[in-house]
């Protein structure tokens, strides 16, 4: 048990310091190559400028685009006309409830799927057996379409928040399986070799070794399926929902309301960016050695 502790797969500093290229793979740069190098570094000034400008000209084209008259505003309102909107649904006192039921409903169901899914998926990429026994039935699962199980769902778990939790969790849950038995099943080879050299039982070498060798990997997985998640939720809240993002969207289609539709779309669009780079702050903190340049 000891000698599997000393083989943590968490470099220390020293470590770090007497083998520079440990843990992260190193990417040679051909001189002159400047900004187009391939797999080149970017300074974060640079990465963040270019970041804002393609906002700013989707903003700015979707803004000209709506002014110009080629478009009728019904359709493509403008972007003051949608944060007026978005003014008036915060006035209604509507908009900061919805925002939360939307963001509980798809933490939950993300969370649900999340803790499924990571101990399925790592014995799934670790032992054989397991393998032939969920992947395909899993592969199966992953093509039947979430909006086909609203029915069911609706007999199943009734119509309270349940039903909408359920339907995340079945966008969710397939993809991050497969997903994560993938990133158990790139953890090297020799770790394992060297594992059993040292005399790990099968419980260390897969709690203490491929674990902990997948988990940067398992983590970004998490980051893109908490994206699907959010797709999901429109879906999720078309179940006898009475509050949420995706049910306003829905109330303002009937009444052809374009310019609410385009700020609950863009606010969704904004929590999911927010959750994205909390996840990616949270890599670079838990894995600080795979993002030092």
């Amino acid at each position: 048990m000891s000698a599997i502790r000393e083989t943590s797969l968490t470099p220390t500093p020293a470590a770090l310091a007497t083998a520079p290229s440990a843990g992260k793979a190193t990417r040679p740069v051909a001189k002159g190559d400047g900004l187009w190098a391939v797999r080149g570094d970017l300074p974060r000034w640079q990465y963040v400028s270019i970041a804002l400008f393609s906002f700013l000209l989707m903003l700015g084209s979707w803004w000209g685009l709506s002014d110009s008259g080629w478009v009728p505003q019904l359709f493509l309102p403008s972007p003051p006309q949608v944060v007026h909107r978005l003014a008036q649904w915060y006035g209604q006192g509507n908009l900061i409830n919805d925002t939360q039921i939307s963001i509980f409903r798809v933490t939950a169901g993300f969370v649900l799927s999340a803790a499924m899914a990571i101990p399925l998926g790592l014995y799934i990429g670790s032992f054989r057996p397991v393998q032939a026994f969920f992947e395909p039935m899993v592969e199966f699962a992953r093509y039947l379409p979430a909006v086909a199980f609203v029915p069911l769902v609706l007999l199943w778990v009734g119509i309270g928040e349940g039903a909408k939790i359920s339907i995340i969790w079945i966008g969710t849950f397939f993809q991050m399986v497969l997903m994560i038995s993938e990133n158990v099943r790139h953890v090297p080879a020799a770790q394992i070799e060297a594992a059993q050299t040292m005399g790990a039982n099968r419980g260390e070498i897969v709690s203490r070794v491929i674990f902990r060798s997948a988990l940067p990997d398992i983590v970004d997985t998490l980051r893109v399926t908490l994206g699907w998640a959010w797709t999901y939720l429109v879906v999720a809240e078309m179940v006898a929902a009475n509050s949420g993002l995706g049910y306003a969207i829905l109330q303002a289609q009937r009444f052809l309301q374009t310019g609410k539709i385009f700020g609950g779309i863009l606010l969704i669009g904004t929590i999911g960016l927010i959750m994205d780079q909390l996840f990616r702050l949270l890599h670079r903190r838990a894995f600080p050695w795979l993002h030092r340049a």
